[in-house]
């Protein structure tokens, strides 16, 4: 046999002089080959066409670089270093992504699952861990190894990872549960604490067999599934093999030995082909995915192109690769979804002729596999061209062996589908579900959290408040029964289990949590039924069952009532008195949309005040149900949409939040509870839909915001506040007419109103604002007419004023003017009353529009006040000479009049000092009103003469028409002190 020779070129130069670990890749092209070193902190994208151009260097690591992997699609280069960190990188382009994860000591190996989504890493560090590539998040941890981990690979078929240590253990895990399947000791070379060469596992690209190097200077291959050694690859290797690498179809493999040989085997008929020697121990190799060569890199980081491994009378490494995927070198995973065809697979079908010895029964197992998935393949390829309209096909071929025919399964899939979709299965807010080994929650809620941790036939249940300082203290629990669910509140807590079998019906539990009796926990069995979902309220117990009875027990386990619900559950929680439920109204429609109905009862009244659809986002389902913190019912669906009951328009639901305006595509919210303003939930990372019991999850708060559209004003966040204000105003109110129907003290809330009222008005100013900026004069309009003060509409006039937009102030104007026409007109006040209430108005208007204040139109309304023109001679002359007793109506009148309208403008004012001059001033017109009351009465009483030795005092003194009244000295003496008291306040 020839013996060949590989040009090798310096990629990476050796520090110590003795050599380290290199690795090498090829890109999916074979344009590029990329090459790192663990005495080396940088990372080289060579030019595989141009090799003599300068390679790309990429450094990052603060230390040598010990293992890389390409993404399945070879848009993502990641490595891991000696520097404890594993890093992301674009590629072919080399640009620094992010660090991905961090271990405590070097790592050793990386690689990439079949669709790129996962990366596992290990090294010196106990465990492997298995990171989504999409968020970062670190999905599992797998431990059992005890040695350093140098070589991990994920099955082609997405079900295995494998993993061999330095120490020489194999192990099998399966990606599901994170569970070993298979550990295989000591089947490998024992490497120690030399990392200039590593153990390695690799599947084939067809993913039934497992490559491992042996302690025989060969490989042994095992089977998938029963990890039974099949056979092995023993040639001329003198020493240990320390890297081998299957060809992308699966038909070759080359191995690389401490003897510094490097020998090309044809797996099928387990002998070598083609074998070279090289002048140091090469390290790693890569199969180039198109064409026939392999890249090889060695221990003094020099690397080379073995150009025609393969002899070219024999079949090429890349012909017919199978369309599942195949691997290079370095557990890479390379696949194609180019149709295949199966009858040219060829590599297992010609065992028959060249097995011998040991491998015979490997190739009798091995047609019996292939000769049956030939079967399958042909007869459902077949059925699904032929009968796609009208059925599924009967078999399902394996997934190894995927072609086109996969879409028309799924178009198969998706008409079965929508032919009947699926009903939401019942399940109970702030559950999580049970992982094995984990502790999960039974309930987590605004006020506390249950959690239960599975062991050999029974639980380990412990209850805990988030305000320690204002819950009980509740001792553990052991359950014995397998609760699924369970409701907290106050005062005690509610387990439910389904059935597990004939014997195990399903139980529900009641504990409270202190009682002024012994044996105050009770529990009811089911028979021929299981509890679906349980709720707690203030003194009540309620259980849905799977016979669609809502059953509702007293806190001491009366059995109270027993309900028939319309349809199968969804869910229940209760909140006091209240006990909603969510059931199906209906199949799914074709669309995927749920139809649910909720209904709300009154456990006290027995009553029930609510019911109705629940809206659901299309094509989503029911995630978490329950009242907030003030009592309002509430939901959240799976695209991320929570909404809110209102009565408001016969009762609709408000969409609050909505996910998708603000989460990132890899964070998932789990709901936990809301109050007025603010969600709380806990972020999960994707693809997680839960958090983990432990450690403790952390809240986050997500502002309330209706998912308003995008406004040509610019002012999303105040128009968001209007209608968040309204909505909580309109609740206030709604709670102050309930109470006040009930009889019941409504004060407190009244504060409350008011301050949603100032608060309501102050944004609408901002969004006035806003509109003038933005010049939506009309919309400012309607805006100022939704002010609930005066003062904040006389602070709108003053803001467009000072905006000098002069005509919007008199449309501001006209609307407080027709405002206060309105309240004057529904109080009982005379025409004539009114026409001087429209005069004094008219002139605060015109003071108005020349930058008036607060002040000087308090001042302007005292001046123009019908209660001071009893000061002006000529009017009080005239009404003294002609009608001496309508004086004293009209007086009455004016001053009352006076009266309302200063209580009003006290009531209204915000400013105290202003507040006081109104009401002194109002004190001061209630003295003069009843001077004037006695004064008109003496007259009255003296007759004609009196009169008219009034009219003449009058016509001496008008200033003081009672001066020289010999009857009323008192009186007149009283009017000119609070005369000349008026004068000197004004």
């Amino acid at each position: 046999m020839k013996i060949r020779s590989t040009k090798m070129r310096e990629a990476h130069k050796s520090s110590n002089g003795v050599g380290s670990f290199c690795s090498v890749l090829w890109d999916q092209q074979g344009e590029h080959i990329v090459t790192a070193s663990s005495s080396d902190s940088s990372i080289c994208i060579q030019d595989a066409f141009l090799p003599a151009n300068p390679p790309k260097v990429v450094r990052h690591h603060r230390d040598g670089v010990t293992a890389l992997a390409l993404s399945p699609n070879f848009t993502c280069l990641a490595s891991g270093s000696v520097d404890h960190s594993v890093k992301l990188y674009k590629f072919p382009g080399g640009e620094f992504e992010t660090n991905i994860t961090r271990f405590t000591l070097p790592i050793r190996t990386l690689a990439f699952n079949r669709s790129g989504t996962m990366l596992a890493a290990a090294g010196d560090d106990e465990g492997i861990k298995l990171i989504n590539t999409i968020d970062g998040s670190i999905a599992r941890v797998l431990k059992g190894h005890r040695g350093s981990i140098t070589g991990i690979a994920f099955d082609p078929k997405s079900e295995y990872l494998a993993s061999v240590d330095s120490i020489g253990t194999v192990m099998i895990w399966e990606l599901q549960s994170g569970k070993t399947i298979h550990v295989l000791k000591g089947i490998a070379p024992v490497i120690g604490s030399d990392f200039s060469s590593m153990n390695i596992v690799s599947w084939s690209p067809d993913g039934e067999l497992l490559a491992v190097p042996g302690l025989k200077n060969d490989v042994v291959m095992y089977d998938r599934d029963t990890a039974e050694k099949l056979f092995s690859l023993r040639g001329d290797h003198v020493q240990p093999i320390c890297f081998l690498s299957w060809s992308p179809n699966g038909k070759y493999m080359a191995t690389s030995g401490l003897d510094r040989q490097v020998l090309i085997w044809d797996v099928d008929k387990k002998q070598d082909i083609d074998r070279q020697k090289f002048d140091n121990r090469v390290t790693c190799m890569a199969w180039k995915p198109i064409g026939n060569a392999l890249a090889v890199i060695d221990i003094m980081g020099k690397y080379g192109v073995w150009e025609s491994a393969v002899p070219s009378s024999m079949r090429s490494p890349t012909e017919n690769v199978p369309v599942l995927g195949s691997k290079n070198g370095h557990g890479l995973l390379f696949f194609d979804e180019e149709e295949e065809n199966p009858s040219a697979s060829g590599s297992l079908s010609d065992l028959g002729e060249d097995s011998h010895g040991e491998s015979e029964p490997f190739s009798r197992k091995r047609l019996r596999k292939k000769h049956s998935y030939d079967d399958d393949w042909e007869e459902d390829s077949k059925e699904e061209l032929e009968l796609l309209p009208k059925a599924e096909p009967r078999k399902k071929a394996p997934h190894s062996h995927r072609d086109s025919s996969d879409n028309k399964r799924n178009e198969l899939k998706s008409v079965a589908i929508s032919a009947g979709q699926k009903m939401q299965e019942a399940f109970q807010p702030g559950t999580t579900p049970q992982l094995p080994g984990k502790r999960r929650f039974l309930c987590y809620s605004m006020l506390g959290s249950i959690t239960a941790m599975e062991h050999d036939g029974y639980s380990h249940i412990e209850i805990d408040f988030h305000d320690t300082s204002s819950g009980p203290r509740v001792p553990a629990m052991t359950d014995y029964f397998g609760f699924t669910m369970a409701s907290l509140n106050e005062n005690g807590s509610v387990f439910a289990n389904p059935c597990k079998g004939e014997k195990n019906m399903s139980t529900l539990m009641y504990r409270p949590f202190s009682s002024w009796a012994n044996n105050s926990e009770w529990s009811m069995r089911f028979e021929e039924e299981e509890v679906r979902a349980v709720a707690l309220g203030t003194g009540w117990v309620a259980a849905v069952t799977s016979c669609n009875f809502l059953r509702i027990f007293t806190e001491g386990g009366l059995q109270r009532h027993i309900l028939s619900l319309d349809g199968p559950v969804v869910t229940a929680v209760g909140y006091k008195d209240e006990l909603a439920v969510v059931t199906h109204a209906s199949s799914p429609l074709p669309s995927n949309e749920q139809i649910l109905e909720f209904r709300v009862f009154n456990t006290r009244n027995g009553t029930q005040p609510r019911r109705g659809r629940l809206p659901l986002t299309p094509g989503s389902c029911l995630s978490w149900f329950g009242f907030s913190e003030e009592g309002h019912l509430s939901s959240f669906d799976s695209k991320g949409v929570l909404r809110v009951f209102t009565n408001q328009y016969g009762g609709s639901w408000l969409p609050l939040f909505s996910a998708s305006k603000l989460k990132k595509p890899e964070e998932n919210y789990w709901v936990v509870g809301l109050n007025t303003s603010k969600l709380f939930c806990v972020i999960c990372k994707s693809p997680d839909s839960f958090p983990e019991a432990t450690p403790k999850p952390i809240l986050t708060l997500m502002d309330l915001s209706f998912p308003l559209a995008s406004s040509d004003l610019g002012a999303e966040n105040l128009e968001n506040e209007f209608i968040m204000n309204n909505m909580h105003l309109h609740r206030i109110q709604s709670t102050i007419e309930e109470m006040e129907a009930a009889g019941e003290d409504s004060s407190l809330l009244d504060d409350e109103a008011f301050n949603t009222e100032a608060a309501l008005d102050r944004c609408i100013l901002r969004l006035i604002a806003s509109c003038c900026n933005g010049d939506k004069l009309v919309r400012a309009t309607e805006l100022v007419k939704l002010l609930a003060l005066e003062k904040s509409v006389k602070g709108a006039i003053k803001l467009v004023t000072a905006l000098k937009l002069p005509n919007l102030a008199e449309h501001f104007n006209s609307i407080l003017e027709e405002r206060l026409n309105k309240e004057t007109t529904g109080s009982t006040i005379p025409a004539s009353t009114e026409m001087k209430c429209d005069t004094s108005f008219n002139a605060q208007a015109a003071l108005t529009k020349s930058h008036f204040t607060v002040e000087s139109s308090k001042r302007l309304e005292l001046e123009s006040s019908p209660s001071q023109n009893l000061l002006a001679p000529s009017l009080t002359k005239k009404r003294s000479l002609e009608e001496p007793s309508k004086d004293v109506n009209i007086d009455t009148e004016n001053a009352r009049a006076r009266k309302l309208e200063m209580a009003r403008d006290f009531k209204n004012a915000f400013d105290l000092k202003n507040a006081k001059k109104l009401k002194d001033e109002k004190d001061k017109v209630d003295e003069v009103e009843d001077a004037r009351k006695l004064e008109n009465a003496n007259k009255l009483e003296d007759g004609e003469d009196k009169n008219g030795e009034a009219n003449k005092v009058t016509t001496q003194r008008p200033s003081n028409p009672f001066a020289k009244s010999s009857n009323n000295k008192q009186s007149a003496s009283l009017f000119d002190s609070l005369k000349k008291k008026v004068k000197t306040d004004r």
